[in-house]
């Protein structure tokens, strides 16, 4: 791991900066989710195809962050969060403007890209600030902005929404974004990449079937989750019986549970991040079963949706830990493919909860999640006994020394 902590850099400024970045673009991508009917019905498109627009983002961050990461892993991660950030601005800026639903689509593929970029650029620098012993804290801080955005941006956006319009809501992003640019070119360090640790050496690391292993945890770990949260608002409609101002109390939960898992889990990352996701898969799977059981009791629904939360982002920062331990040298480009495990879970999640729901009904989401959740256990256990290859710890006396 590059240290690089000089006189000027400030490290809580740093970690601020890179934390309000996560937080605006976890926004973004959570509006859509608490505006969705809107946004069908101004668009005059059905709500699954709206929901489309989240499937986008999140394919865009799963691929297109990765790629845009290996492209620019010999840049300093400076320019690279800069640019990510602008990108950001300028595509959030269409969907405010146009009315046209294949555009917004494209927009959100590459909203997503320069997210994912922006995330794996964000965790480099962030560990780079930062005693290595830290360093699962420091990588919670970013997740936790992602996290914070899920609890407060998605009842935000659907008041927002209902109030002045999702286009308007979109205008919100820009601006929060523009601010956050402006912040990032005044405080964030230059972080070189290390000579020798070129884009094509890193990738045979950053994709060992070691890594590839512990990223399908995450994979199916959020796949379980949002088969069923995506489909939480018509979910609450027909077996809770809530609807209206009472559904941004269960989204404002789900988030405020999701928040406190991420900056949890950090902690726990440190300690030990392998049985840390186990854990988290374990209770997924029992908070999903107790919302099928119980969905028709508002408080118990309500506490099933914080126990998806709560565990399921309690697992972020040891994904984020384990891949960068396991992938040694191609620790840089491994960065970015939690964050793209994740999204790629979502959006397999909320396809599969959406072909559930066509089939048989609301409640087979939330039954879809349950049988994915359950595999996510078995294969968080097995993969808990995976270790980091040897050549994985040279880099660290380098870092010792530089510190």
């Amino acid at each position: 791991m590059h240290h690089t902590r000089d006189a000027k850099t400030r490290p809580g400024a740093v970690l601020g900066v890179l934390f309000a970045g996560a937080f605006v673009m976890g926004c973004a991508e959570m509006l859509v989710v608490g505006m969705i009917d809107l946004i069908a019905v101004d668009l005059t498109v059905s709500v699954p195809a709206a929901g489309v627009l989240v499937t986008a983002n999140a394919l865009g961050l799963a691929i297109g962050g990765p790629v845009l990461t290996f492209l620019t892993t010999r840049f300093d991660r400076r320019p690279v969060l800069i640019a990510a950030t602008g990108v950001f601005v300028v595509a959030n800026l269409l969907p405010a403007l146009f009315a046209d639903y294949p555009l917004f689509v494209v927009a959100r593929v590459v909203i997503g890209a320069a997210q994912g970029l922006f995330i794996a650029a964000a965790m480099v620098t962030a560990t780079s600030v930062v005693p290595m012993e830290r360093t699962g804290r420091a990588m919670a801080i970013i997740i936790s902005g992602f996290a914070l955005s899920s609890a407060l941006g998605l009842p935000i956006g659907t008041l927002l929404g209902q109030a002045v319009g999702w286009r308007a809501s979109f205008g919100a992003v820009v601006a929060a974004g523009a601010v956050v640019l402006v912040l990032a070119i005044i405080v964030l360090p230059s972080v070189p990449t290390p000579r020798g640790h070129g884009a094509v050496g890193q990738a045979r690391h950053a994709f060992a079937p070691r890594v590839l292993a512990v990223l399908s945890v995450s994979f199916l770990t959020f796949a379980a989750m949002l088969a069923a949260i995506t489909y939480l608002v018509p979910f609450l409609d027909q077996v809770t019986d809530v609807s209206g101002p009472v559904v941004s109390a269960f989204l404002f939960v789900y988030g405020v549970a999701t928040a406190v898992g991420s900056f949890g889990g950090g902690r726990f990352a440190d300690a030990d991040a392998a049985r840390t996701l186990v854990v988290g898969a374990i209770g997924v799977t029992i908070s999903l079963v107790a919302l099928v059981v119980f969905g028709a009791n508002p408080w118990l629904a309500a506490l099933a949706v914080a126990g998806i939360g709560l565990f399921g982002m309690a697992t972020g920062p040891s994904i984020q830990h384990r891949v960068v331990a396991l992938a040694g040298p191609g620790a840089p480009l491994a960065s970015s493919l939690p964050a793209s495990a994740v999204n790629a879970g979502i959006a397999f999640g909320s396809f599969a909860g959406g072909a559930a729901i066509s089939g048989g009904g609301v409640s087979s989401a939330v039954i879809t999640g349950i049988v994915i959740a359950v595999v996510a256990v078995a294969v968080a256990w097995a993969t808990s006994f995976l270790t980091a290859p040897v050549v994985a710890s040279v880099p660290d006396t380098e870092s010792l020394t530089t510190r």
